[in-house]
């Protein structure tokens, strides 16, 4: 068994992030990565709002220069996930599938993964034209029509991702209007290519060897649209369940912090969108492992 002084469960920017500051501080501080460090902000072709980057930057590249800039500082970095919690005494246990960790804290930012919608066709064509990466895709839709699932932030930049690619982007939103902010509603609105389906929401995927349309109802009924792609952002959720039962969680299974982003547990942290109170945005994940690095420091 490994003991250090920090460990970090998580590879997105928050946990990169808090290894990072960790590690800079001069604590020992091992992080489990999961199999490919970045989480979600790694399929991202543009991430906003983080100083020094006023046009945005790619996900994948500013996460692996996150990742590099941590083991240049001296983290570990393991690319396997953290499976179980355990307190024992004034340390804590962090064990994986090879490697088990004693630390005397534990920042905890395992991020979230993206909700599915558990409508018939979306696992079977998982792959052939069902995704979650605009930016992986979209090049292989050039000129077809694809839908888009979902009213935040996340499914308008996608949208217009693949509005440079597609020939029509079908946005559908359950709400009666979009949730994102007004920066991405106003160049939704101002993107010709996209057409926003408000208080629709998506019944069934339907293809043969790949995607071929989609089946919905909305005010006027239901109704199917032809469609090559099927792209879903229909929330996150919390990937909390390894510490169900150890760590303190909300409602929404966010783990429960303060200021610091101390849980009610001493040496037990929490950073990012797995967090209570979180904005889900990059700014604030880095915020928070920069804020928890340092609070564990202390």
């Amino acid at each position: 068994m490994t003991e250090v002084d920090i460990a970090v469960v998580g590879g997105g920017l928050a946990g990169l992030t808090a290894a990072l500051h960790a590690a800079r501080l001069g604590r020992s501080c091992v992080a489990f990565t999961g199999d490919v460090a970045g989480g979600l902000l790694l399929s991202i072709e543009s991430i906003e709002g983080l100083p020094g980057h006023p046009d945005g930057t790619p996900g994948y590249d500013l996460l692996p220069m996150t990742q590099d800039d941590a083991m240049d500082a001296g983290a570990q970095l393991l690319p396997e996930t953290a499976t179980a919690l355990e307190r024992d005494g004034s340390t804590w246990i962090v064990r994986g599938a090879a490697e088990t960790l004693r630390a005397r804290c534990v920042v905890l930012a395992p991020g979230a993964r993206l909700r599915t919608l558990g409508v018939p066709g979306e696992a079977e064509f998982a792959g052939r034209g069902v995704s979650h990466c605009a930016s992986c895709d979209a090049p292989l839709l050039r000129g077809k029509p694809v839908a888009v699932v979902g009213g935040g932030d996340a499914s308008c930049q996608e949208a217009l991702t693949l509005a440079m690619h597609a020939s029509q982007v079908h946005l559908l939103v359950r709400g009666a209007a979009l949730r994102a902010r007004d920066a991405w509603r106003e160049r939704v609105a101002a993107q010709p290519k996209i057409v926003v389906h408000t208080q629709t929401t998506l019944e069934a995927i339907v293809g043969d060897t790949g995607v071929r349309s989609v089946r919905v109802t909305g005010p006027s009924g239901a109704r199917e649209l032809a469609v090559d792609g099927v792209f879903v952002y229909a929330g996150l959720v919390p990937a909390t369940e390894f510490v169900a039962g150890v760590a303190p969680l909300d409602a929404d299974t966010r783990i429960v912090v303060d200021a610091a982003l101390r849980s009610p547990l001493p040496g037990l942290l929490a950073a990012g969108g797995a967090r209570a109170g979180s904005d889900g945005q990059a700014a604030g994940a880095a915020g928070d492992g920069a804020t928890a690095a340092a609070t564990a420091h202390r």
